[in-house]
Formats: C-alpha cells, structure tokens, sequence
C-alpha cells in the first residue's frame, strides 16, 4: 500500500534529561531512518547528553522542567513535518521501523500510531516487561498509544499535550481526540528497542509514573461527574491490562514463568495509585 507520506515528511522530537547511556543511539537511528527534522528538548543535562544532541539536532530547546506534556509542546510548536514522531531518549529506531509505522498509520485511517517497544537485556526483569509488552500491546486499533508515537503533525500542533496531565498526557491526548474528533489510534508492527530499563528501579520509576496518572485520570474524571460504571473501569484498568490482557494473549507457558512479574508489576502500579490518592486527601 502506497502512503501520502515518506520519513522526510516527520519531524523527531526527543525530550531528554540525563540520558548519556542511550542518547547517542536514539539520535542516530532517527537521522539512520531520513526524518526531515529533529528537534531535542533538554532539561539542563549534565552528564553530556546536550553536548551530543547538538551534533545531531536541528533544534535544541532548554525545557524549564515542568513536565512531558509541556516538554513535547515546546518542541510540537516549532516542528513543521506533516507527521510528528514523539521518541524517548531511551528509544532506538531499527531500520525500516518508521516506514512500517508510516504505512499503519495510514492503513488504519488513524490520527496516532504507537511502535511496539522491546526491552534489550536477558534475566528475570527484561523477560517479564518483553511478555508484558508482548500480551498487552498487539497490532491493531486501540484507545491509548504511548511512546514511540507517530501523529498526524496539524493535529498535534493544533490540539498539543495537556501540560497540567503531567503523568498522564498520553491518555489525556487521546481520550481528549477520541471525544472531539472522533480520532482513531493504532499499534503499529514496527518494533523499537529500549535501552537501560532491566533493573527494579527502573521497573519501580515506571509503575510509579503509571500509578500517578491513574490517579491524576481517576482525580479528573471523578470531578467531571463520572459514572460510578466509568469509575469502576478505571479501579480495574491496571489488573486488566498490566495482568489479565497479558495472560490471556501469551502463551500459556510463557504466562506461567513470567505470572510472578506480571503480579508484582500490577500490585506495585496499585500501591503507587494508593500512595498519590492518599496525598491528595
């Protein structure tokens, strides 16, 4: 199937802070993979990562530290590709993977695409998030994307990210598109990698951040005047995606090893849940 679009048509926008053991290799796959434009949004690194992403970018811009969604803005309003590819510093794009992501965007008539991400690194840890990825994010349409992600660019710079949805701007963004515009999002077959992330800590930052937003979407949507049917939906999103999704979709061996991953994993985004609710009491 032939798209309206080709890789110079993207501008990359990568937010980073910190990032020295993986930066390098984000930025080169995405120059590798010909975007039209690459734009880095840096909160004040010190530990190299500006000095090597004023070799690679197009645009470096100082992000004040406010939070994703405002970071993604500053660069979303000085990029000018017809498609915008939100990348995390800890990303890195294999040949021919934006192309793919291209193609879906355009074959599911979609307004987003989301990448699949695998974890590079063996062991307990690295295992348990490649299967939680692998049962829980499929092909095909879905309500929610999450980064990588490939937007259409007069969307996004029309209707950004919620800088206030600090934890949850993805989710905000698409649940804000899907009620206004009617938007459609997709899970691309592309596949990129993820570098760094096979310890507990980092395991433990990502289900803290999960716990946060599903806070901050519970908090928003409750003084919205949700249902109590949409309010029980939301209590049960994590075991259902982070748990119940997966095993269904893995094989059922592959669910047994990893069932323990998959149960800590949920009970941790939960207790981080607890934790932000109790504060905001």
């Amino acid at each position: 199937m032939q798209t309206p679009f080709i890789p110079s048509d993207v501008s990359a926008i990568v937010c980073t802070w910190n990032s020295i053991a993986s930066i390098q290799d984000c930025l080169e796959s995405i120059r590798d993979s010909k975007v039209g434009q690459l734009i880095v949004v840096d909160a004040h690194s010190t530990d190299g990562t500006r000095q090597i992403a004023e070799k690679y970018a197009d645009i470096l811009i100082d992000d004040p530290g406010l939070g994703l969604g405002l970071a993604r803005n500053m660069g979303i309003q000085v990029s000018n590709g017809a498609l915008v590819l939100n990348m995390g510093s800890d990303n890195v794009m294999p040949k021919g993977a934006l192309v793919q992501m291209i193609h879906d965007l355009v074959s599911h008539n979609a307004d987003g695409v989301s990448a699949q991400t695998h974890i590079q690194g063996k062991g307990f840890i690295a295992n348990g998030l490649n299967a939680w990825r692998q049962g829980r994010f499929r092909p095909g349409l879905i309500n929610v994307i999450g980064t990588p992600t490939l937007f259409k660019g007069y969307l996004l710079r029309t209707d950004p990210f919620d800088p206030t949805a600090v934890y949850s701007d993805d989710s905000e963004l698409c649940e804000r598109w899907i009620r206004k515009y009617g938007s459609k999002f997709a899970i691309s077959s592309a596949k990129v990698s993820e570098v760094g992330k096979t310890s507990w800590a980092e395991v433990k930052i990502r289900c803290r951040m999960y716990g946060i937003s599903d806070q901050e979407i519970y908090g928003r949507g409750t003084k919205s005047g949700w249902s109590l049917r949409r309010r029980i939906k939301s209590v049960v999103h994590p075991a259902r995606s982070d748990l119940i999704t997966p095993i269904a979709h893995l094989k059922p061996t592959t669910s047994l090893v990893n069932l323990p991953f998959l149960a800590t994993f949920t009970t941790m985004r939960y207790f981080y849940w607890i934790q932000e609710a109790q504060k905001s009491t």
